[in-house]
């Protein structure tokens, strides 16, 4: 048994084993480390913790201690410095003329080396770019080239679903995405419609490939032979989220075909199992309301009531002479 220790050196990022080296840790805290790259400060994401012993968790490097407050000061002075660092890098790309874009500065905690990550569509001489970045730091400088889904982790952004890519809030590795994951799954092949902001598939589609995988397993393929219920026909469509498939009977070839769950498909030489009778609907009773009491009948020797307004005679004219007509 040895005892390890897992570690995240930023957020959503791959996890790494180090050896405690008798240092006790809870998950959240903040600690010192040894790493290829130098001295690093990471984040526990895994408490001590004892496994069996294996090839994959020999020669760790060894945790040194837990993060003071001296330590997560100079954490925030190199995280300043690393926006400094990548205004200068920039202005140093365009003096050089290189086809390349700059996406984010990672200083190690001890200031013993700068790693400038960027992005390009082909290979770049950075020969000289490296030479002149050495000059304003003076330290040692690491210019990485990486692919466009690690631009979308270290940048961040809002998937087709609006919410934050799932690279960048807890994806650690990416899986092999294919085309036949958005067949199986009856989704749209136009790349538009299945890319993420990367340019590539969307990571999602693996998510539950392996329940449709294993769903297919169970229904007939496109264009099988069946038994069902109602007599035997040809499989049209194969629907895994509803775990049946719709068959065009051969004595009914004008009509659409019927819908049957898996349970109720089987093959030319068997018996089907029925399907149970749809229970009958049971109406509710109409609810008739009362009559309404009705009005009494007019009496025929008494007179009707006039509604109509009585109009006012009109006021005679005055007295005024009439107009002689003019000649």
């Amino acid at each position: 048994m040895i005892e390890i220790m897992g570690i995240r050196f930023r957020s959503a990022g791959k996890i790494y084993y180090f050896a405690p080296n008798g240092v006790v840790a809870k998950e959240g805290q903040q600690v010192i480390v040894q790493t290829v790259r130098g001295i690093e400060i990471g984040t526990v994401v895994l408490s001590n913790r004892e496994i069996d012993e294996s090839e994959n968790f020999k020669d760790l490097s060894p945790v040194l201690r837990i993060a003071t407050a001296e330590d997560l000061k100079r954490d925030a002075e190199n995280r300043e410095k690393e926006k400094k660092a990548f205004d200068i890098c920039e202005e140093k790309i365009k003096k050089h003329g290189l086809e390349m874009k700059l996406i984010n500065v990672e200083y190690t905690f001890d200031c013993t080396k700068i790693v400038f990550c960027f992005v390009a569509e082909g290979r770049v001489d950075f020969r000289e770019l490296v030479k002149d970045l050495a000059s304003v730091f003076k330290t040692r400088i690491e210019l990485r080239q990486i692919g466009v889904r690690d631009q979308t982790k270290s940048v961040a952004g809002l998937g087709l679903c609006g919410r934050k890519v799932c690279c960048a809030s807890f994806l650690t590795d990416f899986d092999q995405i294919t085309v036949k994951m958005a067949k199986d799954q009856g989704l749209s092949s136009s790349p538009q419609k299945i890319s993420g902001p990367c340019g590539k598939l969307i990571c999602c589609l693996a998510y539950e490939q392996k329940a449709y995988e294993a769903e297919y397993k169970e229904l007939p393929r496109m264009g099988a032979y069946v038994r069902t219920p109602d007599g035997c026909g040809t499989v049209c469509e194969v629907s895994a989220l509803k775990a049946g498939v719709r068959v065009r009977l051969e004595d009914r070839p004008d009509e659409a075909p019927a819908f049957y769950k898996k349970e109720y498909i089987c093959a030319p030489n068997e018996e089907p199992i029925p399907m149970p009778k749809p229970e009958p609907k049971i109406e509710p009773p109409l609810l008739i309301s009362e009559p309404e009491a009705a009005e009494p009948e007019q009496k025929k020797d008494q007179p009707r009531k006039n509604n109509k307004k009585r109009h006012r005679p009109k006021k005679p004219a005055g007295n005024k002479e009439p107009k002689e007509p003019k000649e």
